[in-house]
């Protein structure tokens, strides 16, 4: 199953404070465990919200928001996606991440191609099938 883990925003990453040398050095080792593991597929940071647009959809034409967009607890500061057995799986590495007090992640399980049931047509599976094999190349 694939797991998305998202790294929740809190001031400091919402100010624009970029990880320590020996934050990255830590969070360095963690990957190197998650790859080893061939756990990890990818993962990045995320720059503060201020740095962002939010695109709003309506009645009308799309309309574009310039950050910071709220609370910081309400934000995301990065991600990781894992390919991992089982939702347990992804809490036990979760747990071993290099988050002090006050940290947090969430987990989601990603969608999958059984999880549409018959709205996911054959013709839908095939342009899906194509898409992927793209991104491949």
């Amino acid at each position: 199953m694939k797991v998305m883990v998202i790294v929740k925003a809190n001031a400091d990453s919402e100010a624009g404070r970029l990880p320590s040398e020996a934050e990255l050095a830590e969070m360095g080792a963690y990957n190197e465990q998650l790859v080893a593991a061939g756990i990890m597929l990818a993962g990045e940071g995320l720059h503060a919200t201020a740095r962002g647009r939010r695109i709003h959809f309506g009645a009308a034409a799309p309309q574009v928001q310039a950050g910071p967009f709220g609370p910081p607890s309400e934000q995301i500061a990065g991600f990781w996606l894992w390919n991992v057995r089982s939702l347990d799986e992804a809490v036990e590495w979760a747990s071993r991440a290099p988050f002090g007090a006050g940290g947090i992640l969430e987990l989601r399980p990603l969608i999958t191609a059984e999880d549409f049931g018959e709205a996911f047509t054959p013709e839908l599976q095939q342009q899906e099938q194509r898409l992927r094999e793209q991104l491949e190349n």
